[in-house]
């Protein structure tokens, strides 16, 4: 048995629990913003919130997107694992790209916060909080429903 035979159900894992904690960031990270936009520039709520969100971004969002990755790209460098002619992944790694973009804006809307400039609304974030969710239910399908 091939070293990758043995290591692939394990990459697999790894890469998933990558993604769970990613998603959960890309999800939580707004929310953060949606109250932090509410809070009063100075206030303690609004500096602990500043501390919250550094946290969050380097500590967990940044790690699990680079693990993501590179798990990922490991997968998808195994032979026989992803058929390349088929549209679904193309798909997938579409939407992937997209959570990419997203979590650049992410980061530069917690700099501006960071930088008491915060240029949108509570509701602004409640909307944009919604777009990880619906990236990751079409991924989902891609994935293992392979429509194309």
């Amino acid at each position: 048995m091939s070293f990758l035979a043995v290591a692939y159900p394990w990459i697999k894992v790894l890469h998933i629990v990558s993604v769970i904690a990613w998603m959960a960031g890309l999800l939580y990270l707004p929310r953060l913003f949606v109250y932090h936009a509410d809070a009063p520039v100075g206030s303690p709520s609004s500096e602990t919130f500043k501390v919250m969100e550094r946290r969050l971004a380097r500590g967990i969002m940044l790690p699990a997107m680079l693990s993501t990755l590179l798990f990922g790209l490991i997968l998808a460098g195994i032979p026989g694992i992803v058929d390349w002619k088929m549209g679904w992944i193309h798909g997938k790694l579409a939407l992937v790209v997209l959570l990419l973009v997203f979590q650049h804006l992410l980061s530069r809307w917690r700099r501006g916060f960071e930088q008491d400039r915060n240029l949108h609304s509570a509701r602004f974030y409640r909307m944009v909080n919604e777009l990880p969710a619906v990236a990751m239910l079409l991924i989902v399908i891609l994935v293992v429903v392979k429509p194309f």
